[in-house]
This record gives C-alpha cells, structure tokens and sequence, in this order.
C-alpha cells in the first residue's frame, strides 16, 4: 500500500479500535476464562498443531508425565518455523501489549521470563475484567453443552449459548439421553417427550440469558424433515440397541433433533448459527484439536430446505472454504434470515479474511454483516485477533469504499461500527427490544 493509504488504513482502525462490542462466538470457559500460567497460552491448538507439523512429536507436546514446563520447553523450541504465521504474531502481540514482554521473539533464553510475566499478572485482582477491557469487549458468547449447569459466573459478561452437536448427532452414546433426561426433567421415552426435553432444554438456557443455539456440522450432513412414525422408528432402536443401533437409524434422529432444535429456535426466537464444513478425525495421529479438517465437497444448496422452512430464524452462517464463501454471499444475497458469520478456524487469517471480506462486504446488505468472533479459548486471544480483523477491515474499507468510490473516512467507519457493533447486537440481544 502506499503511504497515504497506509495512513488512511490505520486511522480507519484507529476509529474502530475505539469501539465497545460484543464478542459472539469463543470457547471460553467462564469459571476460567483467562491464563494462569504460560502453558495456557501456548498449548492453545493453533500452536500445538503448528510446532506438531513442523515437527516436535507429539508425545513432547502433551504425552503422559509431562509437566507444564516440558510442555512449554518442547512448544517454545518449534516455534521458530512459525515465525512467518499470524498465529505467532497473535501470541508476541499478547506477550508484548498484555505482558510488557519486550523481546522480538520466544525462545529457550526468554520464555522463563514470560512465564513469571504471566504468573504475576493474571494473579492480579479481576486480571479477566482488565484483559476484556483492553480489547473494548463487553461481553463474550460461549459454547455449552445441553447439561452445563450454567451456574457461578455473570451471564451478562459470558453469556450462555445452546451448543447442541453432542445432542444431535451423539444421541445413541451412553449415557446422552440419559443425561437429557436429567437436565431437562422429562424423560425421553418416545418421540413427542424427546421434543419436549429439547424444548425444555432451550427454555433453561433462555432463563439463564443465553442469546443463541450453535452447532458444528459435517460436509456429508443434510438437513431435512423426518416424518413423527419414522423419527419414532429411529428412537425406538436407539433406545433398543444404543450405540450398536443402525447408522441409518443414527442418522435420521440426528435429522429430528436438528430439525426440531430450528423449530424451537422459531419458537423462542433464538438464533441458531450454523458452522459447516468442518470433517473429524482427518488426521487421527495430530495432537488434541489438531485432527479435523475442512471438506470442500458440499453445497449450500444442502441447506436450502431448511432456509425455507423456518423463515423466521436468523442463521448466522460461517463455512471454511473459499467456493462455499461465495456460495454464502449469494444466500445471504437472496434469503433474509441467512447472514455471514465470521471467519472461522482455517478461514482465520488475514488474506483469508481479506478475500472473503471484499465479496461479502460488496454484495450483502451492511445490516446482515456479521463481521468478526474470536473462536478462544483464552481472554487473552480476543485482543490480538480482533486487531487484526480491524486491521483488514479496515484495509477493505479504505481501497474498496473512500478510495474507489469516494466515501468519507467517517462513512466508511460507520460501515464498519455495523460489523464490528451493532449487528451483532441487534441479532443476538433483539428480544431486549421487544
């Protein structure tokens, strides 16, 4: 870029990085939801994947006996293959901005001092207050299971959200209904209480300030309705026969539950975000987290039928791979209740966020953007990663719309606070208005 566009890029993110905003997708878990020590960082997947392909063997990253220092000396010494990848950047921007580290990188020398860093600043009084304050964030979504008790943090700072995978498409493992059973006090015996549990299910989480349903869900999986008798049929045998029932029978209540998890969202007027794409267990030997892998050989089209049929859910959509992007932009283009979603997991870095920003940004209506989760595990993480979203909208916002079409600066932030602000307020907290 030249410099008057550099310049014009980072007063645009300037202006952005002002902004308080809602964070609505992580991992976090809100009785821990920060660092205590600097294995909470590093073994965070994205850097145990990395220095695992490069080529520390696995067994030095999270073998048994190993302690918290083995597994810090063994990450720190992989990661000089790493230093071209955002993913290093994110991590030397927190040990730098959050920690005061002021080395350039992370090596066997330094990582003690860094680790004393972060031993001594994260035992500060509401250290997780401070870090979500430092990345403007004023509340993070989650990601719980069906049966969490939702109990013992502030639902208003971390708030609840209905992750629905284990339920859907698990239902014939031990123990899973059984554990439904207990959560949502009815007992699924047949297929109308088994609804019934979802729905109570739903209701929990609603009472306790949840503001969306989620789920990931495989290239192979087609949403679709199921007749009551045949969805009675499929519940029977997996009753009858648990995990040994037919992959037939599996499947189509996994086609019931989902089904029946949109209509309790059109019900209470719950978003479900829909995460598509992602194949499990690719790599069965990678490290934990560090096996799945995107799966390109799907359609949009799929999901169609569903669109349809619940015109009055928002699905905030995110895919992984550059045709189902395009394909994404031209539902969100067509259908009302479609909205892109993010840039997800292997979509998470900056050109891959830079080309799919500038279809969507060009094509869908400002109001159905939503621009950026940060999908941590860590509070920590959502600093450098919405900076670096920024740092790309921004870029996208300057060259495309006050450069090319000759918007004013001011113009083009507002675009931005759309993204970033106000359409993820408005999709997940609209039943505030109501």
């Amino acid at each position: 870029m030249e410099a008057t566009s550099l310049a014009l890029a980072r007063r645009i993110a300037d202006e952005l990085g002002r902004a308080t905003f809602v964070d609505p997708h992580s991992h976090i878990d809100p009785l821990a939801p920060s660092a205590r020590s600097l294995v909470d960082l590093l073994g965070y997947h994205y850097y145990t994947e990395l220095v695992h392909s490069s080529g520390v063997p696995k067994e030095r990253i999270e073998g048994p006996g190993l302690s918290a220092d083995d597994r810090v000396a063994a990450i720190v010494a992989g990661l000089g293959p790493l230093s071209n990848t955002i993913q290093l950047e994110w991590l030397m921007e927190i040990a730098r901005d959050l920690f005061g580290f002021d080395a350039d990188t992370l090596d066997g020398s330094n990582w003690p001092d860094l680790a004393a860093r972060v031993r001594e600043r994260t035992s500060q009084p509401d250290w997780t207050g401070s870090v979500l304050a430092r990345s403007r964030m004023e509340a993070v979504f989650l990601t719980n299971d069906f049966d969490d008790p939702l109990e013992g943090f502030d639902t208003d700072r971390f708030v609840p959200c209905l992750r629905v995978d284990e339920l859907v498409f698990h239902a014939a493992k031990p123990g899973v209904l059984e554990r439904l059973a207990v959560t949502s006090k009815v007992e699924p015996g047949d297929i109308r209480r088994l609804e019934e549990a979802v729905r109570a299910v739903a209701d929990r989480f609603i009472r306790r300030g949840a503001r969306a349903a989620a789920i990931s869900l495989p290239p192979d999986f087609r949403p679709r309705h199921v007749e009551a008798s045949e969805a009675a049929s499929a519940l029977a045998a997996i009753h009858r026969l648990g995990a040994d029932a037919s992959a037939a029978d599996r499947a189509t209540l996994a086609a019931h539950l989902f089904w029946t998890v949109a209509g309790v969202c059109q019900e209470r007027r719950l978003p479900f975000d829909l995460m598509i794409g992602v194949r499990r267990a690719i790599y069965p030997a990678g490290v934990h987290q560090g096996q799945d892998l995107l799966d390109g050989r799907m359609s949009l089209a799929d999901y169609a039928p569903l669109f349809n049929a619940f015109p009055g859910v928002t699905f905030p959509v995110s895919v992984l791979s550059q045709p189902l992007n395009h394909e994404l932009v031209s539902y969100a283009w067509i259908f009302p209740n479609v909205l892109p979603f993010g840039h997800w997991w292997y979509a998470n870095t900056p050109a891959s966020i830079e080309r799919d920003l500038e279809q969507r940004i060009e094509a869908v209506p400002r109001t159905k953007l939503l621009g950026y989760y940060s999908d941590m595990y860590k509070t920590e993480f959502g600093y450098p990663k919405f900076a670096m979203y920024r740092r790309v909208l921004a870029r996208v916002l300057s060259r495309r719309f006050v450069e090319q079409r000759g918007w004013s600066e001011e113009r083009a932030v507002d675009l931005g606070l759309d993204m970033l602000v106000r359409n993820p307020r408005r999709v997940f907290y609209a039943s505030d208005a109501n």
